[in-house]
């Protein structure tokens, strides 16, 4: 079926004179393998030469009349066989077949290849002096390597506590020792404050649209999780209030910075209100800052707002590394942080101490704060991207995030989505793990971090922005 076009006609940049059209009957196979093999044919007859800049896929597919997806999965093959490279802003050219074999498939710029967009990472750093600091400060490790391989006191050391208050003062948490834990990861935070808050059969408020982790912890936990009305500020504070008195919950758990996946951010007005409901009722507050230190000016935390209330749980892991699996847990009071540290010692026996010591070492050096500008300039950057090529009005989004919420258009079901998606090698996450009650809405997440580059990420969105701007119709490959 003959692709649709975006913004109209055809460019003139699209429709260069003499742009490589192959002869795909030839070669007997599934078109977008055809394509791939009719340019290694071509390229290895000398019809085509190293740096002929090829069509675009919407060109290419325009003139051979195939759905662009069909040519975007012929060009990603070509890309996994080094035979072609996309630069972004300037198109795709042919490579030459014997430096990109002596470079492992890698000639010049990076290539374009299949794009996982459902882990929630945050961009990994390449710049080359900042993983050279990355990398020394775990070498550096080594020398105490038989320390960190033995049984560490729960909580971390004096030296891990003093880093752990440094980066929670860079959130505006100004708190004590005696009230912060240092967990092996943000999960385990949650599962010992959802277990000290709430006992089974008890109820726990959260967001309709939320993390799909606190899902599955009150499940195991079994707690009752009830559902809250959300706008683009997140939860809704007279729904809240409503449910203090239907339902009377045990806690109100929020991921209220960047959420995942609306990228929904609080206002303080709105966090003050819930603070005013919460404080009405004797409700908990569990603030699950994940995103902390991404946002340059966010507002203040709950944790700053509410202390004396709120569980504040915040990660490493969306800010340095998903490897990372380290959280810092502040309690409300020096006296509530005495079951939850029973609970996590019972639970964990103890954070790991080469995560520990590392995460220490980059935030007391300043390694930390560097890998936090670079996730924040490369998520900006990402974000430029999305802007350009997403239709408006389909998505939401923060500048500082690294992921989107598309609201699919009508006819499109998140599962189609899905399902187009994978057939051009990318991956998007349905709104089914994310929705607490009632029927998940036609949307999908998309995740801008991780080991994808730039050009991946391009290359990804302009599949799926033409998808988006197409009749779900055309994506149909069944006959």
């Amino acid at each position: 079926m003959k692709a649709t076009k975006r913004g109209g006609p055809t460019s003139p940049q699209d429709a260069m004179p003499g742009a490589w059209t192959p002869d795909l009957k030839r070669w007997g196979k599934p078109h977008y393998l055809a394509i791939a093999e009719a340019l290694a044919d071509d390229i290895r007859t000398g019809r085509l030469t190293t740096g002929t800049r090829l069509p675009t896929q919407r060109a290419l597919a325009e003139a051979l009349d195939l759905n662009f997806t069909t040519v975007s999965r012929g060009y990603v093959e070509a890309h996994k066989r080094g035979l072609i490279e996309g630069r972004v802003g300037q198109g795709t050219f042919v490579v030459d077949p014997a430096l990109s074999a002596r470079l492992g498939g890698a000639a010049g710029a990076p290539r374009v290849g299949p794009v996982d967009f459902t882990m929630n990472l945050p961009p990994e750093p390449d710049a080359p002096v900042l993983r050279a600091r990355m990398q020394l400060s775990f070498a550096e490790l080594s020398g105490d390597l038989a320390n960190l391989l033995r049984y560490q006191g729960f909580g971390g050391t004096d030296d891990d506590k003093e880093a752990a208050l440094r980066w929670l003062k860079g959130r505006g948490v100004d708190t004590t020792r005696e009230r912060l834990l240092i967990c092996p990861g943000a999960h385990s935070a949650l599962f010992s404050v959802l277990g000290q808050v709430a006992r089974p059969g008890d109820t726990i408020c959260a967001e309709r649209i939320t993390y799909p982790g606190i899902r599955a912890l009150a499940a195991h936990l079994g707690l009752r999780l009830v559902d809250l009305p959300m706008d683009r500020q997140g939860v809704d504070p007279d729904a809240f209030a409503a449910a203090c008195t239907k339902v009377a919950p045990k806690a109100i758990y929020l991921n209220p910075l960047l959420q995942n996946p609306t990228t929904a951010t609080l206002s303080r007005a709105r966090r003050e209100a819930i603070i005013a409901v919460a404080r009405r009722y004797a409700v908990s507050i569990i603030e699950d800052d994940a995103y902390a230190r991404i946002c340059p000016a966010p507002p203040p935390s709950f944790a700053e707002l509410a202390p004396e209330i709120t569980y504040y749980v915040a990660g490493v892991a969306k800010c340095l590394g998903a490897g990372l699996r380290l959280a810092f847990l502040v309690a409300p009071s020096a006296r509530s942080a005495l079951p939850l540290a029973g609970a996590l010692r019972a639970a964990t026996v103890m954070a790991s101490p080469i995560s520990t010591a590392l995460t220490t070492r980059w935030i007391m050096d300043g390694t930390a704060d560097a890998v936090v500008q670079f996730v924040r300039e490369e998520s900006a950057a990402r974000q430029r991207i999305v802007a350009s090529l997403l239709p408006a009005g389909t998505y939401t989004a923060d500048p500082h995030g690294f992921h989107v919420w598309i609201t699919l258009p009508e006819g499109w079901t998140r599962s189609a989505f899905a399902s187009q998606g994978r057939s051009a090698g990318l991956g998007v996450v349905g709104s089914d793990p994310f929705c607490v009650a009632g029927t998940p809405p036609e949307a999908v997440r998309l995740c801008l971090g991780g080991p994808s580059t730039r050009q991946q990420i391009t290359h990804g969105l302009e599949v799926l922005a033409h998808a988006l701007e197409g009749s779900p119709a055309l994506a149909s490959t069944y006959i």
